[in-house]
């Protein structure tokens, strides 16, 4: 595998529902396999069910296995932000890395619910200048009504605004960007299944879950592997086009609203699906060769 000057290199922390549908596998390989992330540890998110968090925390276990990679994991808050009330491993490590002195910058990539960060937030105010945030959420500043319930600000509604109010340095992705991330189940069994034990749990993984009755919303033979770009952004923030406005709103229904008091972020409006799907797949294919 490659290598890159150690002074590109920067510090990551995954926030997963690894164990939510079935693209979230696919980020955190990525991220793994990416020589510019140093991978400090990998936070288990819940996706607002009993014992949700608990089942991220086995399947990044699972995926670490798979790799034979070892990685810090941390259990994360078992539900929304007013439910849980203590502050989890993955909040208390969120917070001690973002206030941990290091020449090389944080970046917390959240895949699901932001519960986590925002219990960190919470906890230790002042790491909102200390590290960037990429969400994987929200419909961005596509303000009315809102077409579906977007999943990752919906299964924490008070968490979403509690880090959109506060956040300084955050990079969302919404649902109009994340959803363009467009891959084949047979280029996933072509491409990907061949890469060793890991290639094999993806894709086995993936089917499992659209063969399943959860995944009825799906199209049949296709995937959007919509996590990914906040593994992409973090080691391209180029890969995509963005503006720079006032993190919106996020109302009960998911609907974003214009918020000219919170904080001007980076809402991303596009990004470069197939450089996306084919650095993951030209990684897996290295790291299996």
């Amino acid at each position: 595998m490659f290598t890159i000057p150690t002074y590109k290199q920067i510090r990551v922390i995954l926030d997963t529902d690894a164990a939510c549908e079935a693209d979230d596998p696919f980020a955190i390989v990525h991220a793994l396999l990416s020589p510019k992330l140093i991978v400090k540890g990998i936070c288990a998110a819940h996706f607002a069910s009993v014992g949700s968090m608990e089942r991220s925390c086995e399947e990044i276990k699972t995926i670490l296995a798979a790799m034979e990679i070892d990685v810090p994991v941390f259990r994360g808050q078992t539900g929304p932000l007013s439910r849980d009330t203590a502050v989890s491993e993955a909040a208390a490590f969120i917070a001690a890395e973002a206030m941990r002195e290091d020449e090389r910058p944080l970046f917390v990539l959240c895949q699901g619910a932001i519960t986590n960060v925002a219990k960190a937030i919470e906890a230790e105010p002042g790491i909102t200048e200390r590290m960037t945030i990429i969400w994987i959420g929200t419909h961005g500043s596509a303000y009315g009504p809102a077409a579906f319930r977007e999943f990752n600000a919906g299964n924490d509604v008070e968490a979403a605004n509690y880090v959109l109010q506060r956040a300084r340095k955050l990079w969302l992705v919404p649902a109009d960007v994340y959803t363009t991330i467009h891959i084949g189940i047979a280029e996933i069994e072509r491409r990907i299944a061949p890469c060793g034990k890991i290639g094999r749990h993806l894709f086995e993984n993936l089917v499992r879950y659209n063969n399943s009755a959860e995944a009825g919303w799906t199209q049949g033979e296709s995937w959007s592997l919509g996590d990914s770009p906040a593994i992409a952004l973090a080691i391209n923030p180029g890969c995509g086009h963005f503006t720079m406005e006032h993190a919106p709103r996020v109302e009960e229904d998911t609907a974003s609203s214009e918020c000219p008091e919170n904080p001007v972020i980076r809402i991303y409006k596009d990004v470069d699906s197939r450089y996306i799907l084919e650095d993951l797949i030209a990684k897996l294919e290295l790291f299996a060769g």
